[in-house]
């Protein structure tokens, strides 16, 4: 009788979670968020293997304002804070977003699952925090974008 009970659980948990688009945009950007930090963590700074190449600087020869995030990030996943700012001084900030945003996607969708009162608030402080949050992260990286087309 137990068993059953927990069985029956896992079941009813993904019917909720099938049903609500909120809970399954959050599990979608969680998994992107995860890949980011799996990628940081699986390709080397070191023996610079990254797959992903700055189409910029290979078409210009000119590095742009988002050129070294990778090699920031992977140095940020393995503790060497003061290197990865040598490569990106803005991928710290930007890490810290996508760390932010994971442990938003998962505080939410509890909260979003244990409280059906709460919802529509919930998910308008999410809207306004994450867009808040991004502004903030990504603030230098648009201001270099606009006054790269004003000059």
């Amino acid at each position: 009788m137990i068993l059953s009970k927990r069985e029956n659980r896992i079941p009813r948990l993904f019917s909720k979670i099938e049903k609500e688009p909120y809970l399954i945009i959050n599990i979608i950007l969680a998994g992107v968020i995860l890949l980011v930090i799996a990628y940081s963590g699986i390709f080397s700074p070191y023996k610079n293997n990254y797959p992903v190449v700055c189409l910029h600087q290979k078409i210009t020869g000119l590095p742009c304002f988002s050129c070294g995030l990778s090699h920031s990030f992977s140095l940020i996943v393995r503790g060497k804070i003061s290197e990865a700012y040598n490569w990106n001084i803005y991928g710290m900030r930007v890490f810290l977003f996508f760390i932010l945003q994971l442990i938003m996607r998962v505080f939410f969708s509890i909260k979003f699952l244990k409280n059906e009162l709460i919802r529509p608030w919930l998910i308008r402080y999410d809207i306004a925090g994450s867009i808040l949050m991004f502004s903030i992260a990504f603030y230098p990286f648009f201001r270099q974008l606009i006054l790269q087309l004003i000059y």
